[in-house]
Parts: structure tokens; C-alpha cells; sequence
């Protein structure tokens, strides 16, 4: 199934895309008041039969329980998850990436290119080797959510804002010390990520050794969307099509093949000694290509960005620059 959340006529619904991909079912609706059909993460944390129950509504709903897509506003499908990790599961990005963002400080240089070989050669800007060793993150906001369509308003103090490209993972088990060979039966889908990032305030904030900071996080950062596709229906995620457009035209391409860890990796690492929770997402960071800063490209004011990945579908947004 591909789970959306949607509003139609001012109310909220958790449904499904019909086998079209043209109309939402409503769950909400058609489960007449089932409390486990009152949003997305409710419906996560059932567990138990709820998607069987969610696929026979599916097949057989009530007819005020469909709505035409081009009727309705897609929502995050979580857009409350109880809590967001971001990784770093695709390494072979952070090495441009940091090449990249050498290159913007060296342009506020008298000679750029001298200043970029300088920093360069200090090793500030290669990958640290923990991050092939193991599984890094970050915590993000998980209350600075949005969704498709939602207008990405950029902090007036950035002067260069930077899409990201990834896949991540939603949880669907509370649980602890998960094995190598359990850890797939914790994810309960996937969706596509846009992790927003505005990179000049990011790189001032990484001198602290403590994270992104206020380069990662500020209104609506962390968009999700457009549906939740279950485990089940997306199978092995590990060999999909990615690609980043803006106003049509192809920046970002990569795939899912090129991670270096899993997602089960990360579950794994996550439950060690500690506990996960059913509505938690995982990033999986950025794919090889995925952000502006990588291939020498700017975002402009009014730019659209359309984040596609295989067997999912299209994220969305349009941005709002203050530069």
C-alpha cells in the first residue's frame, strides 16, 4: 500500500492511493471511528492486523470514502513522528560534499583558488574514516515537519539554502537489542526525504563538533512524502532509481545500490541497549550527486524541486529564498 495523509473538506484523513494512483482513499471514513484510523502514526503503532484491516478497506470502502487527488492537499503521511534520525548511510556523498563546501568558503577569498587548495590540504575537508566504521547521525527536529506542496520559507539569515535527496525509513515496531536477522521486520515502509540545509549557517555550526545546528533546522526542514510505501509492497529497497529535478530540469541522479549501510544496520545500532519506537523515521542521508553543494549548483528564489524516487513517487516543493 502507499499510505497518505491528506485533508479534504477541512478535515484530516488517513487513507491509501487506489490502484490509479488518482484518488485517496480514506481510511479515517471508512473505518467509521476506528481509533486505530485516526492518523498515520495511530495506525503505525497499532500493530497487530492493521494492514490487513487498511488493505480489505482498500478493495472495499464506501463510496464517501474516496476522493479525487486533484481534490485534497497531501500532508508529511507522518506528520508527527515521535521522533527523526538522520544518518550518514550513503558515505561516497560527504567527500564532494565537503569538497563543495571548501570551494563556498575559498569564494570569499581575494584568491579562491589558492584558499580552496589551502583548506584542502589542512584534511578538514576529507570523510572522517568513522562514518565507514560505523552508523552516524544526527537527531533532527521531528516537529519541523512538511509535506508535499508546502512552500520551503528559507531563514532570512541564509544566503544558500541546499535540497537533499534521500530515502528514509519508518519504524514500525517499539523494541530493543534487534538482531542482524529481525532488523527487517521492524521497518514498516518508506518515504522520501528532503533535508533541507542551509549551508553557510551549517558550516559555521560544524566548527563546534557538535552538529548541523540551525543550518538543519528551522520551520518545516524536514519534508516527508509524498505517501508511506509499505515494507511489503516496496520489497528490498536497496536497488532504486533516485533523482532530483528543479524546474524540470535534471541536477541529482543516483541509487539506492550505492549505500554503504542499511537500514538494518541502523535499526540494529539504534536498539543497542536502548530502545526504538514504532513512528520513529530514519534518514538515509544523502545519495552520491544529491545536493547542490556537490555538483557546484544554486537554488534560486521560486525554484521548484522535484525529489523522485523508484517505486515511491514525487516530492514536491517550491522554495522561498531571502537572497
Amino acid at each position: 500500500m502507499k499510505l497518505i495523509t491528506f485533508v479534504a473538506n477541512g478535515t484530516t484523513h488517513v487513507g491509501a492511493l487506489d490502484a490509479t494512483g488518482s484518488r485517496a482513499v480514506s481510511y479515517t471514513s471508512a473505518s467509521r471511528g476506528d481509533p486505530r484510523m485516526a492518523s498515520m502514526l495511530a495506525l503505525i503503532q497499532a500493530g497487530g492486523t492493521i494492514l490487513d484491516d487498511a488493505q480489505a478497506m482498500l478493495d472495499s470502502h464506501p463510496a464517501d470514502a474516496v476522493f479525487d487527488l486533484d481534490d485534497v492537499t497531501l500532508l508529511a503521511p507522518l506528520p508527527d513522528p515521535v521522533r527523526f534520525r538522520d544518518c550518514s548511510l550513503f558515505i561516497a556523498h560527504l567527500q564532494p560534499a565537503l569538497r563543495g563546501l571548501a570551494r563556498s568558503i575559498a569564494e570569499e577569498a581575494e584568491d579562491p583558488e589558492t584558499e580552496y587548495e589551502r583548506l584542502v590540504a589542512t584534511g578538514n575537508f576529507d570523510t572522517p574514516d568513522v562514518f565507514t566504521r560505523e552508523v552516524i547521525y544526527y537527531n533532527g527536529d521531528h516537529t519541523a515537519v512538511s509535506g508535499p506542496g508546502r512552500l520551503i520559507v528559507a531563514p532570512a539569515e541564509t544566503r544558500r539554502l541546499d535540497y537533499e535527496l534521500e530515502l528514509a525509513a519508518v519504524l514500525g515496531r517499539t523494541t530493543t537489542n534487534v538482531s542482524d536477522e529481525d532488523a527487517t521486520d521492524v521497518i514498516f515502509g518508506y518515504t522520501i526525504l528532503n533535508d533541507w540545509s542551509c549551508r553557510d549557517l551549517q558550516r559555521v555550526c560544524m566548527e563546534s563538533m557538535l552538529g548541523p545546528s540551525r543550518g538543519k533546522d528551522f520551520d518545516g526542514a524536514n519534508t516527508f512524502g509524498p505517501c508511506i510505501v509499505t515494507a511489503d509492497e516496496l520489497g528490498a529497497p536497496y536497488n532504486l532509481d533516485m533523482t532530483a529535478k528543479v524546474n524540470g530540469e535534471l541536477w541529482s541522479a543516483g541509487s539506492t545500490s550505492t549505500m554503504h549501510h542499511s537500514f538494518e544496520d541502523a535499526v540494529v545500532h539504534f536498539s543497542r541497549n536502548r530502545t526504538v519506537y514504532a513512528g520513529e523515521i530514519v534518514g538515509g542521508g544523502t545519495v552520491l550527486t544529491g545536493s547542490p553543494i556537490e555538483i557546484g549548483r544554486r537554488l534560486k528564489d521560486g525554484d521548484e524541486v522535484e525529489l523522485e524516487i523508484e517505486g515511491i513517487g514525487v516530492l514536491r516543493n517550491r522554495v522561498q529564498l531571502p537572497y
